[in-house]
């Protein structure tokens, strides 16, 4: 069971953007890294073509390594560290901080 999962909502805690938090975009398990909504933000040039004829800038989020973020506790809107335990025969997420219990 991974610790992080899509469209949760989570803190940086290092990096250029420490302290922001976002919802988790994506998830590369291969190379432990997470997209997150409106961190580490870039800028692309864009050649021009058909569809954009001037060409121009794009701003896209650029993959963080997964130990740069932290679950955001709902109770506390603090980061939290988290621990999977089995209740009734099933694994849960449970939040170190305030022992909340997320699916």
């Amino acid at each position: 069971m991974q610790k992080i999962k899509v469209n949760d909502e989570v803190m940086v805690t290092a990096g250029k953007d420490k302290g922001k938090t976002g919802k988790v975009l994506n998830i590369n398990e291969k190379t432990s890294k997470v997209v997150v909504d409106g961190i580490n933000t870039v800028k692309k040039a864009l050649k021009p073509s058909q569809q954009n004829p001037e060409g121009g800038f794009a701003t896209n989020f650029a993959p963080v390594h997964i130990s740069n973020v932290a679950l955001v506790s709902p109770k506390t809107k603090k980061p939290s560290r988290v621990k999977i335990e089995v209740k009734n025969g099933k694994s849960v997420r449970v939040l170190k901080a305030c022992g909340t219990v997320l699916s």
